[in-house]
């Protein structure tokens, strides 16, 4: 039995077009000709077509549907299992996306209650970046100090984050002019600077003991993103992210009565 163009548009859910690129692709080619010289399908090309569907479905490229067909070589489960791989790294990543947008979505729900007026005359030139906020949501997701610091940053009132910008502020000042004038990074000065900030940290957001701190000051060279909450791009310094670093790790150390390699020259 033999089918028309139109009536296997129709039953296999493909369209005319369609069934026109795979003959032009030599994927699919109609079997026969009615009288009046119109392609009719075979039984043998709709299972073909099946085929072809299939592994459409699957995502597989034409020409890679074309080459399980016609090289005897190709082993199609082989491709199959390839593609199984493919699939479900796929499906990883997607998980992933669904989870950091539902990480996005409890960051703006429970991020810093103000209009972008008040954000603006309140944090200046500090911006939060909401893909850096959510990466760190997923990384510290079953951290106790994650969930206190998005709590307490949620009830801040303005006043609230115009004193703490205000004490960011001046401790940001004070970092600066220590690493403009050449002060050493393990120097008291600068170890007394990282302690500032970590008990910064502790008042505002969250208990910040030494060993998380210094997770924290890694973040800064890891991620620029990290650092420019601290210190915004206009501000930075060549090596001042790493400088920062060293004098955390160095005050870690400090309370600990050890030594670190942060415990090196500028």
């Amino acid at each position: 039995m033999s089918y028309s163009v139109g009536q296997v548009s129709a039953f296999a859910g493909v369209t005319v077009r369609t069934l026109h690129h795979y003959d032009k692709a030599g994927l699919l080619s109609p079997s026969d000709r009615s009288h009046a010289g119109y392609r009719l399908y075979s039984e043998a090309d709709l299972v073909r077509l099946q085929q072809i569907l299939f592994y459409r479905e699957l995502g597989f490229p034409l020409d890679e549907i074309a080459a399980i067909f016609e090289d005897p070589q190709v082993n199609p489960l082989e491709r199959l299992r390839a593609r199984q791989r493919q699939l479900s790294e796929e499906i990883a990543r997607l998980q992933r996306l669904a989870e950091v947008a539902e990480r996005a979505i409890e960051v703006q729900k429970t991020g810093v209650p103000l209009t972008p007026q008040e954000r603006f005359e309140v944090f200046g030139e500090i911006t939060f970046d909401l893909s850096y906020a959510t990466e760190a949501e997923l990384k510290w997701a079953h951290s106790e100090g994650q969930r206190e610091a998005m709590a307490r940053a949620a009830s801040h009132t303005k006043e609230d984050w115009r004193q703490l910008m205000g004490e960011a502020a001046a401790w940001r000042a004070e970092l600066l002019a220590a690493f403009d004038e050449g002060e050493l990074s393990n120097s008291e000065r600068a170890k007394d600077l990282a302690e500032e900030h970590r008990l910064h940290i502790s008042r505002w957001f969250t208990f910040c003991p030494p060993d998380m701190h210094r997770r924290i000051a890694d973040d800064f060279v890891a991620d620029p993103r990290a650092f420019a909450l601290v210190i915004p791009p206009s501000q930075q310094r060549p090596g001042l992210a790493a400088y920062t670093r060293k004098a955390v790790h160095a005050n870690a150390a400090r309370h600990a009565g050890g030594r670190t390699d942060s415990e090196e020259d500028q």
